[in-house]
């Protein structure tokens, strides 16, 4: 595998690309993520994630190309984790290797993930990661799994 696969900084010029991500038709299907218009996307990403210094976003970059985002944030006392590549990126191995760069920089454990149950690749992703099975969650009419990746030492 020849592609540079590196973690960097998110800056407000990445959202743009982000937002295109985000209204792509086959990930909207494979993740049951219902894309936000523009300016509530823009609001969502300035305020509840680059605005709030609790929640840890890295852009992914394949030989200096933005590829996506990796972001960990809280909801109540749970930390998860949640991701973004554009499909010209799939199947490459690249979301592997970023997650395992981006999970030596995040710390928090257990760390938890909720993938939409019939996204095979995302759940193997994450399993492959050391996440295990925690049970399953309903948001909306979809359920997702419910991943946790526990403290080795624990």
């Amino acid at each position: 595998m020849s592609d540079d696969v590196r973690l960097r900084d998110v800056v407000a010029a990445d959202l743009e690309v982000f937002l295109a991500q985000e209204h792509d038709p086959e990930a909207v299907r494979r993740s049951r993520f219902p894309p936000r218009e523009r300016e509530a996307f823009l609001r969502h990403w300035t305020t509840r994630i680059l605005g709030d210094p609790t929640v840890f976003v890295q852009g992914v970059t394949v030989d200096g190309v933005l590829a996506g985002n990796l972001v960990a944030w809280w909801e109540g006392d749970r930390r998860f984790l949640g991701y973004w590549l554009g499909r010209e990126f799939w199947g490459r191995g690249i979301g592997t290797r970023a997650l395992s760069l981006f999970l030596r920089l995040e710390k928090a454990r257990p760390l938890y993930a909720n993938p939409f149950h019939a996204n095979t690749a995302s759940v193997r992703l994450l399993e492959k990661h050391g996440f295990q099975p925690s049970g399953t969650v309903q948001h909306g009419e979809d359920e997702h799994i419910l991943l946790v990746l526990h403290d080795p030492a624990g």
